[in-house]
Formats: structure tokens, C-alpha cells, sequence
């Protein structure tokens, strides 16, 4: 399988924002436990126009990450692995697994309880953690397996959004909205008159995200249905959709998500953190990123590709395919990012993050090793 010019380079700089993720998450709890402490803790809860900084960060720049995830899927939609039916089919059936099993098994040990609002926690995949993971595994990894966990994980993602926006959406100022997806309108009647002019479609999307964030819908949403209204025109180089999705890998992969890692990770671990992992929350989180993503992954694929509704790739085997489930049981910024939106109270986001940072290590581990394993023979 030819790999696409602006494909590897998502690839790949996902694949270095992986490891600076996992080096800022280490230099945050450092900070948080050892050395800054209280000071550094505090950087975070610093106030300007109205909001903290992790506010802007998560409500803000995360909306740039979600044009970025927009525009990918944008380019496997009209020109990549999801333009052929046939070829999307998987992918997506798969995305729908890894989404719908983790949920579920979180409700089996939360529903009816005060925690029942993290079901969506486990159903995201960190697309930067994961292709990290995989590109540890070298050159053994066939095409078709970064193809597949990419769409997988960028479908995840666009399910996350759609999820935040319907249930975690808790009151709704209808003028703000309708302002909101006026000007979404008003965009798509550019790309519509072939207004090829990148400057308009990014005021709009300021404007746009400034009456989303006032709606009451979260502004994330405003990333995706931006990528969206930007013309892909032939997805060529000059394209304005290759432009902006090529000129946004490096500061999405390189800022703005070790950021969010940095924000989002100091955490202060008492001596009793250990207490909060046999809390059913934290249980559902562990089960749901570890078991409940591969477990859905493989098990939706496996009955679509055996109903002859989806075909496996030919150089893959449902082995690898447990492993790219595995991997996509790596939830991290988008659990964190889910976390932030279903709980309120500071001990459960807390524990949550915990439980998250945990189960995301294993999830990884294990599907390190089990595709390190299943691969030896494919070079």
C-alpha cells in the first residue's frame, strides 16, 4: 500500500508528539510532587481575560487539535483508506466498536451511581500516544496497520466530539448557537463559490468558536465542522484544506497537545492515591481502556468481516488486530479531555486521571507487546 505524502507526515509527526507527550507528562508530575509543587500547580490556575490557563488551553487551543483531526478525516473521506466504501468500512465499524464496548462496560460498574457521567471516558483514542506506540515496533509494521489504527483512532475522536457535544452539553444559549452555525453556513457558502482564500474561513472560525464557547456546547466542536468547511478542492498541495492540515502538524504535535499534557497532568499524589483505583469509577476506566477497546474493536470487525459487511486487509491477521485494539485502549489526552467535562468535584477528576494514566500504560504495553509479537514474522 502507497502511503500519501501528507499522510506520513501526519504519521509521523504524531509519532515524535507521542514521545514529547510521554517526556511532558513525566516533567509535569515531577513538578507537581517533588519540586515546584504548590507554585507549579498554582502556574496553572493563573487567571487572564476572565479564564485560567488550562481553561484556554483545554476550551481553546484543543479546538486547533480538533481542525487538525477534522481535516484528517476530511483527507480519508474524499481521498485516502475511508473514499473507497469497502476500504472505510472497517475502520469505521471498528471505531464504532471501540467506542460503544468501553462505554458499556464503564456503565456496568457505574450506572445509577454519581460517576455514571465517565462513559465516555474510555471510548477515545490518543492518536499521538498510539502511533507513538506502533512506530516503536520499526519497520515490521505493515501500511495497512498504520492506516487502519490512524482511521481508527481519528474516528474515535470525531465520535468523542459528537458524544461531548449531545451529553456533555448542560444548558444551551439557542442565540449563541445559531450564531455559531450562521457562520458555519455562511463558510460552506464560500467553499461552495470555490473562495479559495484560507484568511476568511479562519476569522470566521474564530467568530464561529467565540458564540460556540458561548452557547454552551463546547467549542471543540468548532475545530471539526471548521476542517469541514475549508475547501479540499483535489487535495493536491495547493489545495487549501493541504495547506492548513500540513502547516498545523508541527505546532499541534510540538505545542499545543504537550500543553495539555503539562496542564492537565500536575497532579498532586497523596499517600493514599492508591485508595481511588478500586473505586468503581477508576474500575470502569481500567476495563474499559484495557478490555473494552479491544474487546469491541475486534469483536464488531470480526462479525462484519465474517457477514461479508467489511474485508480485513490481506497482509494483516486478526491477531494484529487485537493489537491495534489493544493500542487504541490508550485514551490519555481525550479521556483527560472527557474527564474534564463529566466530573466537577477536584478528588474524582483526580482519581480519574490516575486511573487514566494507568490503564493507558498498560493498554500501550500490552499491545507493544502482543504486535511485537504477532509481527516477527512480517518484515
Amino acid at each position: 500500500m502507497k502511503l500519501s505524502r501528507l499522510f506520513n507526515e501526519f504519521f509521523e509527526s504524531e509519532k515524535a508528539g507521542g514521545v514529547l507527550l510521554i517526556f511532558c507528562t513525566a516533567v509535569s508530575l515531577l513538578l507537581a510532587n517533588f519540586f515546584l509543587k504548590d507554585n507549579y500547580i498554582q502556574l496553572w490556575h493563573f487567571q487572564f481575560g476572565g479564564h485560567s490557563a488550562t481553561h484556554w488551553i483545554n476550551d481553546g487551543l484543543m479546538a486547533i487539535f480538533f481542525l487538525l483531526i477534522g481535516l484528517e478525516l476530511e483527507r480519508e473521506i474524499y481521498n485516502g483508506e475511508l473514499s473507497n466504501l469497502k476500504n472505510a468500512s472497517l475502520p469505521i465499524v471498528a471505531a464504532i466498536g471501540g467506542i460503544i464496548v468501553p462505554a458499556g462496560v464503564f456503565l456496568l460498574f457505574n450506572f445509577g451511581t454519581n460517576t455514571q457521567a465517565g462513559a465516555g471516558i474510555p471510548m477515545a483514542t490518543d492518536i499521538a500516544f498510539a502511533i507513538g506506540i506502533l512506530s516503536l515496533l520499526g519497520n515490521r509494521v505493515p501500511a495497512s496497520l498504520k492506516v487502519l489504527l490512524t482511521a481508527i483512532a481519528v474516528i474515535d475522536d470525531l465520535g468523542a466530539v459528537i458524544v461531548i457535544s449531545i451529553f456533555y452539553t448542560s444548558t444551551l444559549a439557542f442565540t449563541n448557537l445559531f450564531l455559531a452555525l450562521g457562520i458555519f453556513g455562511i463558510l460552506l457558502i464560500l467553499n461552495r463559490l470555490k473562495f479559495h482564500n484560507l484568511i476568511p474561513y479562519l476569522i470566521g472560525g474564530v467568530v464561529m468558536w467565540y458564540f460556540m464557547l458561548q452557547s454552551g456546547v463546547h467549542p471543540s466542536i468548532t475545530g471539526v465542522l471548521l476542517a469541514f468547511a475549508i475547501p479540499f478542492g483535489s487535495g493536491r498541495e495547493k489545495s487549501p484544506s493541504y495547506i492548513l492540515q500540513h502547516w498545523l502538524h508541527k505546532p499541534v504535535a510540538y505545542f499545543i497537545l504537550p500543553l495539555f499534557a503539562l496542564a492537565n497532568t500536575c497532579i498532586s499524589i497523596d499517600s493514599a492515591w492508591h485508595t481511588g483505583l478500586t473505586q468503581s469509577n477508576s474500575i470502569g476506566i481500567f476495563v474499559g481502556l484495557i478490555v473494552g477497546k479491544p474487546l469491541g474493536i475486534f469483536l464488531l470487525s470480526f462479525i462484519t468481516v465474517s457477514l461479508g459487511l467489511c474485508a480485513l486487509p490481506k497482509d494483516l491477521e486478526w491477531k494484529q488486530i487485537i493489537g491495534v485494539g489493544l493500542l487504541a485502549g490508550i485514551g490519555f489526552t481525550m479521556s483527560i479531555f472527557i474527564t474534564l467535562l463529566a466530573f466537577d468535584n477536584h478528588e474524582l477528576i483526580t482519581q480519574s486521571k490516575i486511573a487514566i494514566l494507568i490503564g493507558s500504560l498498560i493498554a500501550g504495553t500490552l499491545g507493544y507487546l502482543w504486535l511485537r509479537a504477532t509481527l516477527n514474522k512480517q518484515t
